[in-house]
């Protein structure tokens, strides 16, 4: 039998009763802010976050019966590794007679915020999040729903319910020892976006790096990824430190635009320069080098994320609330 999850959310009279106005006014203020007094749309504000309100477009003969769908978060639209995780999580939620609404958030904590309170506002059943790191009134919006919540791909000490993913410190620091037990003693880390992924695979090439005795090198940028985006930091790499041979880049885009770049340079990869991936893209397995990367289970992620979320909303609730799919390093030819 299927549980029903959600806790009783607040109202628009509880708001109005919290401030002493009518709910005419708070009804008023959602329609439009501007069409109530600035001190009245202050306080009414100041309440909407402390309650963490959610605003039901959904009929309300159906507030309280399940929407058989599910809200994913997807930090990009552009990188080939949010397709696999999200048919991961189709293969799981099409078996099961679920529908997955999917909401773009750009790697921002502001724009999670806004999408997943929309997301809520049609009365999810529960939601996958591609971040660990959320604004308070994301949190609040989520305490309020009470519905199950899975944060994919990494995996925070304190999840807010369930984490699903892999540890890519662990993963960045075994693949830059791997290059530096090839000989490799001029290492830069690549990295674009610098969500809290990038970050944790910087963590683990520092970590390497360090423990080597060397000097880690990071060329970052907040752009988002692309071949000619590996292009550009190949090139501004080899002007400020021209003795560079090796690169681990945060993903296989950069990764295998650094080595299209190293070609058209007459550059050899892997002898004069290693390049190394993450996320072992297909296109990065059909180049000649082929590109060594770390293999993230990408599939599997969404797969298990969306079987727990499920199984919660069935009322099965796994014992542990931290799930580990590990990684490989990729038996390419750039290493």
């Amino acid at each position: 039998m299927t549980t029903d999850t959600r806790k009783s959310r607040p109202t628009l009279q509880d708001i109005a009763d919290k401030i002493g106005i009518t709910k005419m006014t708070v009804s008023r203020y959602m329609r439009d802010p501007n069409s109530v007094a600035e001190s009245t749309r202050v306080k009414i504000q100041a309440v909407v976050e402390e309650l963490g309100y959610i605003q039901n477009r959904a009929p309300a003969m159906l507030s309280k019966a399940s929407s058989k769908a599910i809200g994913v978060l997807l930090p990009s639209l552009s990188n080939q590794v949010f397709a696999n995780f999200t048919q991961g999580i189709e293969a799981v939620t099409n078996a099961r007679g679920y529908e997955t609404l999917i909401a773009h958030f750009s790697y921002s904590k502001n724009i999670e915020e806004n999408k997943i309170a929309a997301l809520l506002s049609y009365q999810v059943d529960g939601l996958i999040l591609t971040s660990s790191e959320h604004t308070p009134r994301t949190l609040q919006m989520i305490k309020t729903a009470g519905i199950p919540i899975i944060e994919a791909m990494e995996l925070p000490e304190n999840p807010i319910d369930i984490a699903v993913g892999l540890d890519h410190e662990l993963a960045a620091y075994t693949v830059v020892n791997s290059m530096l037990n090839k000989g490799k003693k001029h290492i830069v880390y690549f990295g674009a976006r610098l969500d809290t992924r990038t970050q944790l695979r910087m963590n683990g090439y520092n970590k390497a790096i360090k423990e080597a005795g060397l000097t880690p090198v990071h060329i970052l940028t907040e752009a988002h990824s692309s071949f000619t985006l590996g292009q550009k930091l190949l090139e501004q790499t080899l002007n400020e430190y021209p003795n560079v041979d090796g690169i681990f880049c945060t993903n296989d885009d950069i990764a295998i635009g650094s080595i299209m770049a190293c070609q058209e340079k007459k550059i050899v990869v892997p002898e004069q320069i290693s390049v190394v991936g993450y996320n072992s893209l297909d296109i990065g397995q059909a180049m000649k080098p082929k590109l060594t990367s770390v293999d993230t289970p990408l599939h599997a992620i969404g797969e298990k994320s969306a079987q727990l979320l499920l199984d919660v909303l069935a009322g099965k609730s796994p014992e542990q609330k931290i799930f580990d799919l590990g990684f490989t390093i990729t038996q390419g030819e750039s290493l």
